[in-house]
């Protein structure tokens, strides 16, 4: 009976396990041993797991690979206990009990950034059966994990194999031992917590802000067979003038007995080979074998316009034994640098780039296939960008293969970013880390043509940082010369570096607010950043430069289907509806967007102008979801446009070729000339021969009212180059006009609107009173019936009715929770164009330049402190945190008069404003109209309680 019950026992057992055995005749490919599918699995939340030795024990629970326990449904529901920093919240703004059911259990803050449907930060045991075949049999074996999260600790059967914490490349472990023919179990044990090794808490490799702190192991899970002489590594170094490729090839012996290897090498691409090159050498137990491979006379090189990849084929045999074979994947280039620009085979080049940071809600860890990877840089190329980012990661092998084909260029970071106590350079077990990481990350994707830039990570911290850096870089320039070194993404600048990432050059810095270019100045697009980096002899890269943002975009709410979701959005949206401007969230989303836009442009095109400049690296193109929520994108985080920009569009001002003008502002009098410099950047694939520049000035309408055309001429790569001046006679222009300046070259095109006002205006209705303060005289005319434009003296309107906004002509810059409310606070302004108050004041619905003199001399209203409901002709768009309604512009009735309140500043130095000049003209006509007619009544108290 009790064998009878055994026997039943152990059949159970089995079936309860057969789903997780993998035989290796299953797997299609000679070799290897897939171990995607299914694995038992248990949660390890009181690090029980080593002492009381699960790895000698079934597991109780399951899990699908490759994937994580959130994408499995498995963790911790997000409570106020749950570790997840999301629920720990940098803002106070939410404590109205309409926001309750947002709340943490037992918080009074709430989420944001996405959050998690579960949340695990601990370890976890995985576990698969596997049944080695008798081939395998003196072989070397291996185990292949290709993106694991983060520490993993692997036993076969009662057996340690060993520990590995590489963020950026895979986990592999020689099981050759231990995996004798036969039936054995795996187990892995993986740990998403930051322990002694501290790559920073907000580092993008491991931060819920983005792809989120998960556990689990995503990608190739493999077994993988190789002969016991076999390739361990193979690194190829192009020299694109003596067209060759020196390979370097580990090859390994593990047999016991002296070996031969005879290694032939054979370059090719789909459609030719090269002939193959022969060597033998003998390896004892590892040697590295060195071999010059000639490339041919004419050798296709990679770059952005032409990106010829080719495969070397590396055979290496060993005595009798079965040969071993590798596929490496490599570009003939050469990505180096000339002065202060940088060169892709000889040539010059200008780095168009974005972040990459680790952004995926839909799996929350990144995509390990290449067509994902495509993907995304194809809608990279169509903006224009040639250039990607990693911020404080790597990523998995199938984006430097899609950046290959692509002809993109990579800037790899060592997974690390130096804040909040997690510093470099002080001896902290991070330092060997990051020579550790460095050093795996350049073996596992160094063939690449695609790397091109390799440094630490993200603006380091630590007393000792600048010296290990200069260090890190040294050490770098030394071992490998096929790509570029610096420190820190952001600093430190040494002179020992390749280049310079600097947040200095660009139109708004942190901290700068109101007193950045683009707030504090009148608008032009004549000024670069010459002066800021004629002091440094080497490339110089603007460090995540935009931040603009703009409003969230609830339809997107929907696509977040995967294991993150947008509560955040689902509180700004709550927050709208409840201030009764639900139903302008659109409106809000399309007018902030062409403000965000305007504001890039101006970014973008101001490094383009800079002579002898290297390159920009926006913040960015899609939106980044944590840290406060950051909407600084045209796109969102699944790459989607939201609506209110094209790739085409947007690739007019960001792209290989882009012409440029050097206007001294955007405002113009009639009784003006418009002389404006025109130039270039052109950085594609040769010099343009023979081409004419042309130009037009065209109104809001269509009608072309001037054209030309400049020199016929050759243009060589560079910038800064002058093509030419435009001269135009604005004395033909006799109504106010929105005008738009396009440029065209090549087959590229540019464009900018700027405005025409008319140097005499008529006399006014008399009877209108203007003032700044609704004196008794004031009162006397609305009493009496009359008509008064109130237009506030700036600075002069209360903080509680909105004077403790600070407004700017830009958009909100990262975000408001981020930045401690660094100003402006506002995402410009929404208007009604064809409003008759607005006839004399061409606009569109949105801020273009002709509004920066307005936001930069108002205040915005709180509109419900004068009048619950109350709907202004001009809007100001508040942070999506408070959305209240806010207003420039509204009108009213006051007894038995008519008002019209402006909190813009129309009067003070408006002989030196002509913005200001013609906006009160055209307030000042429509209140001369009929059509001025105010339905809400006001009472006067709540007029004058709205300034000092």
């Amino acid at each position: 009976m009790r064998r009878r019950t055994a026997a039943l026992f152990l059949l159970n057992a089995l079936l309860l396990i057969a789903p997780f055995i993998t035989r290796g005749q299953q797997s299609p490919h000679k070799g290897v041993i897939d171990l995607s599918g299914k694995w038992l699995f248990q949660v390890d939340s009181l690090d029980k797991g080593v002492t009381q030795k699960w790895f000698t024990q079934t597991l109780t629970d399951h899990i699908t690979l490759p994937g994580s326990m959130t994408t499995n449904g498995k963790g911790d529901d997000i409570t106020v206990n749950t570790p997840w920093t999301g629920s720990i919240v940098d803002s106070t703004w939410f404590f109205d009990p309409a926001f309750s059911k947002y709340r943490v259990p037992g918080q009074v803050k709430v989420p944001f950034w996405l959050q998690p449907d579960k949340y695990y930060k601990g370890a976890a045991w995985y576990q698969k059966t596997v049944d080695i075949p008798a081939s395998w049999k003196g072989q070397h074996l291996e185990l292949f994990l290709e993106r694991c999260h983060w520490e993993t600790m692997v036993w076969v059967d009662d057996a340690y194999a060993g520990m590995q914490n590489s963020l950026a490349t895979a986990h592999t472990y020689d099981l050759s031992a231990m995996l004798t023919p036969g039936r054995h179990r795996i187990t892995v044990r993986v740990d998403n917590r930051v322990k002694d090794i501290d790559v920073g808490p907000n580092s993008h490799s491991i931060t819920d802000h983005t792809q989120g702190n998960w556990n689990g192991m995503a990608g190739k899970l493999q077994l993988q067979q190789t002969p016991a002489v076999y390739i361990s590594d193979v690194q190829l170094y192009p020299d694109i003038k003596a067209k060759t490729v020196t390979a370097l090839i580990t090859a390994v012996n593990s047999s016991g007995h002296p070996a031969t290897a005879k290694v032939t090498l054979q370059a090719g691409t789909p459609g030719s080979s090269l002939p193959p090159v022969t060597v033998q050498e003998p390896v004892e137990k590892q040697a590295v074998i060195k071999v010059v491979y000639p490339m041919g006379q004419q050798p296709a090189l990679w770059d952005e316009f032409h990106p010829n990849v080719y495969t070397m084929n590396v055979r290496l045999a060993a005595n009798d034994a079965a040969a071993d074979e590798s596929k490496v994947l490599f570009g003939m280039r050469e990505f180096s640098s000339n002065g202060t620009q940088f060169t892709i085979n000889g040539r010059p080049t200008f780095l168009r780039g974005t972040l990459e940071c680790a952004a995926y809600p839909k799996t929350g860890y990144p995509p390990t296939d290449t067509a994902s990877w495509m993907r995304i840089l194809r809608i990279c190329r169509s903006y224009g960008l040639n250039h990607l980012r990693f911020h404080s990661w790597c990523p998995p092998e199938a984006a430097f293969e899609a950046a290959d084909r692509m002809g993109f260029y990579l800037h790899i970071e060592c997974s690390s970013w130096a804040n909040q106590g997690a510093t470099i350079g002080d001896g902290k077990p991070l330092d060997e880390y990051i020579y550790d990481e460095s050093r795996r990350i350049v073996k596992a994707y160094g063939n690449h043509p695609s790397f091109c830039m390799l440094l630490y990570g993200n603006e380091p911290a630590g007393k000792g940082h600048v010296k290990y850096l200069t260090g890190f870089v040294e050490y770098w320039k030394k071992k490998d010369p096929r790509r570029l070194y610096s420190t820190g993404a952001g600093w430190p600048i040494i002179s020992e570096a390749d280049f310079n990432s600097t947040p200095t050059p660009r139109i708004q810095r942190w901290g700068e607010g109101l007193k950045s270019i683009i707030n504090s100045q009148p608008p032009r697009a004549d000024y670069d950043w010459t002066s800021i980096i004629e002091k440094w002899q080497h490339p110089t890269v603007s460090h995540e430069i935009g931040q603009w943002c703009v409003y969230p975009d609830f339809n997107e709410i929907k696509q977040y289907d995967g294991i993150l979701k947008a509560k955040n959005f689902e509180i700004f949206r709550d927050q709208l509806e409840k201030n009764g401007l639900g139903k302008l969230a659109g409106d809000f989303l399309y007018a902030s967007g062409k403000l965000q836009v305007l504001c890039y442009k101006a970014d973008i095109e101001a490094a383009l102008r800079t002579p002898g400049f290297g390159g920009f690296q926006l913040l960015g193109l899609y939106d980044f979801p944590g840290q406060g929520t950051a909407l600084v994108g045209v796109l969102n985080p699944f790459w989607k446009d939201k609506g209110y920009v094209t790739a085409a569009e947007y690739s007019m001002f960001c792209n290989n070729v882009v012409p440029l003008v050097r206007l001294p502002k955007m405002v113009y009098l009639n009784n003006e000339s418009l002389n404006v410099p025109v130039e270039i950047a052109q950085f594609s694939a040769a010099a343009l021969k023979g081409v004419t520049p042309s130009w037009q000035i065209s109104n809001s309408k269509g009608q072309v009212l001037f054209k030309g055309a400049l020199q016929k001429q050759d243009i060589p790569l560079g910038n800064a180059i002058k093509l030419g001046q435009i001269n135009a006679d604005l004395s033909t222009v006799k109504t106010p006009s929105r005008l738009t300046l396009a440029v065209a070259v090549a087959g590229y095109k540019n464009e900018w609107d700027i405005f025409v006002y008319p140097a005499t205006l008529p006399a006014t209705d008399p009877q209108i009173l203007t003032t700044q303060q609704l004196d008794q005289k004031a009162l006397d005319v609305l009493q009496a019936g009359g008509k008064v434009l109130l237009t506030l003296k700036h600075g002069s309107l209360k903080a509680d009715k909105g004077g403790d906004i600070a407004i700017g002509f830009s958009s909100i810059f990262w975000n408001t929770a981020w930045t401690h409310q660094q100003p402006p606070v506002t995402l410009g302004i929404l208007c009604d164009p064809a409003h008759p108050a607005l006839q004399q004041f061409p606009t569109q619905r949105f801020s273009n330049w002709q509004w920066w003199d307005a936001m930069s001399h108002s205040n915005a209203i709180k509109l419900d402190e004068v009048k619950k409901g109350l709907q202004p002709i001009v809007r100001v768009i508040d942070d999506w945190v408070t959305a209240r309604s806010l207003g420039l512009l509204f009108e009213c009735k006051v007894g038995s008069g008519k008002l019209l309140v402006s909190g813009i500043d129309l009067l003070t130095n408006r002989e030196k404003r002509p913005e200001a000049r013609q906006l009160l003209y055209s307030l000042q006509q429509y209140m001369h109209t009929q059509a001025f007619n105010p339905k809400t009544s006001v009472n006067v108290a709540q007029i004058t309680g709205l300034y000092e």
